[in-house]
């Protein structure tokens, strides 16, 4: 079985869309000339370069394209004819989907020869408001504010990966979330503190939001604590290592006393927060750590434990570019602003704006110049 790949073009002509491939317009030539040289003339190409595709492609595909019978024309073996049927066949029923294809790549493309429009990869801890960003800016309410529209491309994956994404080049902006105001010594600063370089990052003020326990509606085993959790033996729901909300969650359990292992469900992981929620909904789960957008749309109770500050951070030698000049602008508008407020559980904090590793995460203190 021989497998098929696509490639397309860019030019500036309005000519048909079409799939083909070299070896169905050789065929076409030759077939239609009666002869390697005269299908070469036809094609502009030499006729060593015909013969020797044309021998290439025998090898590949394992039969015989031409008959090669010395004083006639050349003509196609049954297996070229073959061929050439199954084109004519995929062309004639295919070709609205072909055209449809080359309508949505022109779609995508129009934005890279856009002047007006920017692009920027951002990697991120999962969050929903970060989706609702992504759809916000794409508005024209809101590209009209800033003079242009952005396309946020969001990869989602855990803090910790984002934010080595953003230094190993992979985006322009990461995106972590830790409790407000995480002390010196926490976990928080073990974890973030070695991938973070004042001087180099800036921080981009985003969002505050809640986090706290995911439940069934009427939450029937009562729970209102991580120590109630512990206590009633709830079938709890874990975010994977290297996520912001696990992190999150064992400085709460430090913080509380309670040992990580005496939580039932401890080692059990979902990959987000919508993963988690459902995982409770569906009831192979009784709790789980999470936001309350995802437990409402979920049909879940929602009981608040903390509040928690979400970051945007880039390379400062990035903050004068095209596309996150316009992040910051679709941030402080204030259309996004009270988009963000309706939002459950969370609320603007100095969205847009620039700030300094040491003002948002105490972890830097420098002796001050006399």
């Amino acid at each position: 079985m021989h497998r098929l790949q696509f490639h397309y073009t860019l030019s500036r002509d309005s000519s048909p869309a079409l799939i083909r491939n070299p070896l169905i317009d050789l065929l076409q030539a030759v077939s239609t000339q009666g002869s390697i040289s005269a299908g070469a003339r036809a094609l502009g190409l030499s006729y060593r370069h015909v013969w020797g595709e044309l021998k290439r492609w025998e090898n590949e595909l394992g039969s015989e394209l031409l008959v090669w019978e010395k004083g006639q024309s050349a003509r196609l073996s049954e297996f070229g004819n073959k061929l050439m049927w199954a084109e004519r066949q995929a062309q004639a029923r295919l070709a609205p989907q072909i055209e449809s294809l080359r309508g949505e790549l022109e779609r995508a493309f129009a934005v890279a020869f856009d002047p007006r429009a920017h692009v920027a990869t951002l990697y991120a801890s999962h969050d929903d408001a970060l989706a609702a960003l992504r759809e916000h800016a794409l508005h024209p309410d809101a590209a009209s504010a800033h003079g242009a529209q952005l396309h946020l491309d969001i990869r989602f994956c855990g803090s910790v990966d984002a934010i080595r994404a953003l230094n190993e080049g992979r985006c322009v902006m990461a995106g972590f979330h830790t409790l407000q105001h995480p002390a010196p010594g926490s976990l928080a600063e073990r974890t973030y503190r070695p991938l973070l370089q004042p001087g180099l990052h800036k921080i981009i003020g985003f969002a505050e939001r809640t986090q706290g326990l995911m439940v069934a509606a009427g939450n029937p085993l009562n729970l209102h604590s991580l120590a109630d959790v512990q206590r009633t033996r709830a079938r709890f729901v874990n975010r994977a290592l290297g996520t912001g909300t696990r992190v999150v969650l064992d400085e709460l359990l430090a913080h509380a006393g309670i040992a990580a292992d005496t939580l039932e469900g401890y080692a059990h992981s979902e990959p987000s927060h919508t993963a988690a929620a459902h995982a409770v909904a569906s009831g192979s789960a009784d709790v789980a750590l999470g936001i309350a957008i995802a437990a409402h749309a979920r049909g879940l109770d929602f009981v608040p434990l903390v509040q928690e500050n979400y970051h945007l951070v880039c390379l400062k030698s990035a903050l004068e570019e095209p596309s996150i000049a316009a992040l910051r602008q679709v941030l402080q508008s204030a259309t996004w602003r009270q988009s963000l407020a309706a939002m459950a559980g969370y609320q603007p904090s100095r969205s847009g704006e620039v700030l300094s590793l040491r003002e948002v995460l105490p972890w830097w203190n420098f002796p001050k110049r006399k």
